[in-house]
């Protein structure tokens, strides 16, 4: 179990980090920066260290998601520019059926 300390040192590290990342966030920064510190806010009341590290899993997770959310539009981004249109629909039928066979 972590003590008090490094409890609130990981909450402020990740609520730095989900600031940083939320600067390219697709519905803008501010929108991103308000759920954000809404969150924060929500549990600060929270002294619980079992119920705090669940939560800081939970950010960690949403951090996670938030870097896909990135990959995926740069992927998309980048599939635009190199290939034409019938190459991509090419490419998402065949991406279709693969995934129908699983």
């Amino acid at each position: 179990m972590a003590s008090h300390c490094s409890l609130r040192r990981s909450v402020i590290q990740l609520y730095k980090e989900l600031q940083y990342m939320g600067r390219e966030y697709p519905a803008g920064a501010d929108y991103f920066n308000k759920k954000c510190k809404a969150a924060f806010l929500k549990n600060k009341d929270e002294t619980d260290p079992e119920k705090i590290e669940m939560l800081i899993n939970r950010g960690r997770f949403v951090q996670k998601e938030i870097e896909a959310l990135y990959s995926l539009r740069k992927y998309r981004a980048m599939k635009q520019r190199y290939y034409d249109k019938d190459e991509m629909d090419m490419h998402s039928k065949q991406i279709e059926s693969f995934v129908k066979q699983l």
